[in-house]
């Protein structure tokens, strides 16, 4: 029973979001009473804006705050999708204006391809995090009731409530404002709506700019959402194994690794959840925080690593606190070349730190 409430919860949680993508969908239809099939694009332009907008301002700018950066970023990106509505109106629907559904459902195609492939040239193509700095530790609910607790992740409760927030506001937004009612004349009927003064053009540059923007929403630490979404019947088949005593139980399991996807792995219950408890040594944030003062640390981060390990580890090592014999190691490998061409570095390291 607890494992079922566990996969309601989080079914629930991550629906909320894909709830917003679907707010997009809906947005556009009563606009233009055609099915959007750039929306998912728009989600991607939105997301890949935000975070890589969060990741160039602190050094654009100088700004150590995370929260005045991620301000600044989600601006940014808003501003980018206002751009991009008032482009596609201007180069595409305004010459379509009164054209079949058909017609403009092509369109979207369109400019789908060109979202996707403007997005990632202006971008990147890897995989991005947007860290906006919400709880990323879980909490197990029903501890007492259920062997093991039910786990849900705090960042999915605070998203989830967002995304229901903002499916209220719009739906209030639809029914008792002036745009909202113009909203849903323009989606009954072109030309009746331009008949009594509506502009179709201005409709249009708001309906897929808020579409851009609700689009926002939505975005190596196995404390990661990411690591829930692909790992998460195997992290409580783990966790549920060593509650039941019966952690030595030799399972399949799934290791992932970001742009190179799933991997089916045998390992002990106990080793698998030791490596992926949320709250365990590999939440890095957590334990970063939990380093004592006085202790030095030399930071492996080898130049070969996985792109968002890469991107993830000088930010992980500025937490620490600061020590003159903490050292920031690059070594030239890859990912699973690093702990024998660290060998040498961390023995130096050793000896150094031994002779202070």
């Amino acid at each position: 029973m607890g494992f079922f409430l566990e996969t309601l919860l989080g079914g629930l949680m991550t629906g909320m979001l894909y709830a917003l993508v679907a707010l997009g969908f809906v947005l556009i239809f009563k606009a233009s009473g055609v099915f959007n099939f750039a929306q998912g694009a728009m989600v991607l332009f939105a997301a890949l804006a935000m975070a890589r907008f969060s990741e160039w301002f602190p050094g654009w700018l100088g700004l150590d705050n995370k929260i005045v950066a991620n301000l600044l970023a989600f601006v940014a990106a808003g501003a980018l999708m206002f751009v991009v509505a008032w482009l596609v109106e201007h180069l595409v629907l305004r010459h379509l204006v009164n054209q079949e559904g058909a017609t403009l459902l092509m369109a979207t195609l369109g400019i789908t391809y060109f979202l996707e492939g403007m997005g990632q040239s202006l971008f990147g193509s890897d995989i991005y995090s947007i860290d906006i700095g919400m709880p990323k530790d879980p909490m197990f609910l029903f501890e007492n009731t259920f062997q093991g607790g039910i786990l849900v992740n705090k960042e999915d409760l605070i998203a989830a409530l967002i995304a229901a927030a903002l499916v209220a506001a719009l739906s209030v937004f639809f029914q008792k404002t002036k745009t909202g009612r113009a909203l849903r004349a323009v989606a009954d009927d072109h030309q009746a709506a331009q008949s009594i003064g509506i502009p179709l053009s201005r409709i249009w540059v708001i309906v897929w700019t808020v579409a851009g923007v609700v689009a926002l929403a939505p975005g190596g630490n196995v404390a990661s959402p990411v690591f829930e979404t692909h790992l998460g019947s195997e992290r409580r088949l783990a966790r549920e194994l060593v509650a039941a005593g019966r952690g030595s139980d030799v399972q399949t399991f799934a290791d992932f690794e970001g742009s190179n996807g799933k991997n089916a792995v045998q390992a002990r219950a106990d080793v698998y959840w030791a490596w992926f408890d949320p709250q365990g040594v590999m939440n890095q944030e957590r334990a970063i925080r939990a380093v004592p003062v006085n202790l030095p640390v030399l930071y492996v981060a080898p130049t070969g690593d996985f792109p968002a390990l890469r991107r993830a580890n000088p930010g992980l090592y500025s937490q620490l606190p600061s020590k003159a014999l903490s050292r920031y190691a690059e070594p030239h490998a890859s990912h699973t070349e690093a702990p024998t061409e660290a060998a040498s570095l961390v023995g130096d390291w050793l000896m150094e730190t031994a002779a202070r």
